[in-house]
C-alpha cells in the first residue's frame, strides 16, 4: 500500500449541493472520509435553480454534484468521485489501480447509474415530490437489494474485503431506500453493511425526508 502523505487542495473544494440529492451525497461522504476541506454552494433543484444560465454555465446537463477544485469544475458524481480518490487518496484504498480491483469497482458504478437510480432513488424521487412510486421501480428496487444481500454473504463490503468508492456510490440511496416505501428488512446483510459504512471514521449522513407506509410486497407481483 502506498505510504505516501496525501496531497491537500489549496483552497476548500466547492460542493454544489442539494441536501436531499443521493449523488451529492456520496460526494459529500467522500469528501467526509478523506477529511478533505470543502464549502458548500447551496441550489434549490425544487426552484429549478439547475436550470439558470449562471449553474448551465458550470454544467450543461443542469444537475448536481458539481465541484470546484481550484481551476477544476467537474460534474457527475462517480467521475467526481474517481477524481477525488485519484487526486487525493495516497493509498489507492478507495479506487484501486489493479486491474481486478478497478473492474470490481467500475461494476457497481454502473449498478449505481442502471439498477439503482432506476429503482431505489426513483421511488424515493416520487415520494419526495408528493406522489408514489411506480411498482416496477418497487419491484427491480427489491430485486437489487437482493442480489446486493447475496454478494455480501461472500464479503463484508460490495467490492472485497475493505471498503471501496463500490460502497460510497451505493451506499445513499441504498440507506434511504424506505424514503420511497422500499423496506430493508429483509435484507439483513444489507442493514449489516449500511452500520459498517456508518461505523467508518468521519462518516456523515445525508438528510433524512419522511417515510412512508413500505409499499405492499403482495403488488410486486404484478
Amino acid at each position: 500500500m502506498n505510504t505516501a502523505a496525501a496531497p491537500r487542495p489549496a483552497r476548500p473544494i466547492r460542493l454544489y449541493h442539494h441536501p436531499l440529492s443521493g449523488h451529492v451525497h456520496r460526494v459529500e461522504l467522500f469528501l467526509a472520509l478523506l477529511d478533505l476541506p470543502y464549502e458548500i454552494v447551496p441550489i434549490d433543484v425544487f426552484k429549478r435553480e439547475t436550470r439558470e444560465p449562471a449553474f448551465l454555465s458550470i454544467n450543461p446537463f443542469g444537475q448536481v454534484p458539481v465541484i470546484a477544485d481550484g481551476e477544476l469544475t467537474l460534474a457527475d458524481s462517480n467521475a467526481i468521485l474517481v477524481y477525488l480518490a485519484k487526486r487525493y487518496d495516497a493509498t489507492r484504498r478507495w479506487m484501486p489501480d489493479d486491474a481486478v480491483g478497478a473492474a470490481r469497482v467500475q461494476r457497481w458504478f454502473s449498478i449505481a447509474a442502471g439498477p439503482l437510480a432506476a429503482g431505489p432513488a426513483s421511488a424515493r424521487v416520487a415520494m419526495l415530490v408528493g406522489g408514489a412510486p411506480a411498482l416496477p421501480q418497487v419491484r427491480d428496487s427489491h430485486r437489487l437489494f437482493g442480489l446486493m444481500d447475496a454478494q455480501l454473504a461472500s464479503s463484508p463490503f460490495l467490492a472485497g474485503a475493505a471498503p471501496t468508492l463500490a460502497d460510497v456510490s451505493l451506499y445513499s440511496y441504498t440507506a434511504h431506500a424506505p424514503e420511497g416505501g422500499v423496506s430493508l428488512e429483509p435484507y439483513p446483510r444489507v442493514r449489516e453493511w449500511l452500520s459498517r459504512i456508518e461505523a467508518l471514521p468521519r462518516f456523515k449522513g445525508m438528510q433524512r425526508s419522511r417515510v412512508p407506509e413500505p409499499v405492499d410486497a403482495a403488488a410486486l407481483s404484478a
